[in-house]
């Protein structure tokens, strides 16, 4: 038996095997066996992106029972150095994602959440009206490489530091993920969407916050017009938020509309609802910076929460807020939600995400998706897996 396993790095893809081998030798080809962060009992096949780079006119040879494995992440600020280069990491950011690495690039599509600017001078910063409320983030562009050395292919912009450095901020940061071939989501009127192609296949991506310039959250009929656009380009949609309020207090979805220091942050789970009826396959939110609870709606999995991912040096990350998971999904060529896993983290002041031998993250997901969601046909077991009932 012949087996190739690549991981995901210039070409997008998860580990594959590819069976055009076949032309040259009378061999057999499967997949399934070296899959690294699923036991035997669980295992899928993994396929991804077609080789065309490697062996030009070949194709993986997609079929009706094909897989395509998404990751999702929360928010991630690897280093700023405003106001103070004292919040920058060691060794320039290069270890903030290493204890993670493998799990990031064995998926076809990598999310993320890009909480503040790329861009090493110019920019005005923002004002903050209250200083305990508001931060200014400011990585340098060198950082940049690190999301494309750890697989991501879709990062939004869409939420309350994407403005931090103003419309300089914004142009460079834009520029910077450009270069590196990393596609973004968010921004009102000039960025609202992305179509990247993984797999084979065409994935759609938008997103939204409660913030200026963004794609805004609370305009629950624009939202649903932008992802009704995207069908038409799309075989998957995956939609991101940042919304509703923030920390320990603030961990179940309260279906309502939900304030935060007296801003209007949004009504989620109408929100979230909205967007699937609408084409949504996958809704990733983030923004309250804690662990919240997950659901199936019509076959499609949301989470409200990823929490904080990777934040270096700014961020509180006592108690919940220092747990967070990983979602990785294995959906049809529909988007129709088929398995995943939690993958569990933690963040300490002085080191990126870990995981979490603990499971502290697994555990919570489970409590508050069973509070909030007791209807839900999403079973999640003591070690992460996700099954529908």
């Amino acid at each position: 038996m012949f087996k190739i396993y690549l991981k995901k790095d210039l070409l997008h893809g998860g580990l594959f095997c590819f069976c055009s081998i076949l032309l040259l030798a009378n061999l057999s080809c499967s997949a399934g066996d070296k899959n690294t962060d699923q036991d035997s009992a669980s295992s899928v096949v993994l396929v991804s992106e077609t080789v065309d780079t490697i062996w030009p006119g070949k194709k993986t040879g997609l079929t009706e029972d094909t897989l395509y494995s998404f990751l999702g992440v929360g928010d991630m600020m690897l280093g700023t150095n405003y106001p103070s280069s004292s919040y920058l990491p060691a060794n320039g950011g290069k270890d903030m994602l290493k204890d993670v690495l493998d799990t990031l690039l064995d998926a076809d599509v990598t999310f993320g959440n890009l909480e503040g600017t790329i861009i090493d001078k110019g920019g005005v910063p923002k004002r903050c009206g209250n200083p305990n409320a508001c931060y200014v983030f400011r990585s340098p562009t060198s950082y940049g490489v690190h999301f494309k050395n750890a697989g991501f292919d879709l990062l939004s912009l869409a939420n309350n530091h994407s403005g931090d450095f103003g419309a300089e901020g914004r142009r460079v940061t834009k520029k910077t993920l450009d270069e590196l071939d990393i596609a973004y989501a968010g921004l009102a009127g000039t960025d609202e969407i992305a179509v990247i192609e993984r797999a084979g296949i065409k994935i759609g991506f938008c997103a939204f916050a409660p913030n200026r310039g963004t794609c805004d959250v609370r305009n629950i009929p624009r939202a649903k017009a932008i992802v009704e656009g995207l069908k038409a380009e799309s075989d998957i949609i995956v939609v991101s938020f940042h919304g509703g309020a923030e920390g320990a207090s603030h961990q179940n979805v309260p279906r309502r509309t939900e304030t935060y220091y007296g801003e209007n942050r949004g009504n989620v789970h109408s929100f979230a609802h909205a967007v699937v009826d609408a084409g949504a396959d996958i809704v990733f939110g983030h923004g309250p910076h804690v662990t919240r609870a997950a659901e199936l709606y019509k076959d499609r999995f949301i989470i409200y929460s990823l929490g904080n991912f990777c934040t270096y040096g700014r961020f509180n990350l006592r108690g919940p807020a220092g747990i967070a998971p990983m979602i990785k999904l294995q959906v049809d060529k529909k988007g129709q939600f088929v398995s995943g896993r939690v993958i569990p983290i933690y963040q300490q002041k002085t080191h990126g995400p870990k995981i979490d031998p603990q499971k502290r993250a697994i555990s919570k997901l489970i409590e508050l998706t069973r509070q909030d969601f007791p209807e839900t046909s999403l079973q999640i077991d003591e070690n992460g897996f996700m099954s529908k009932k």
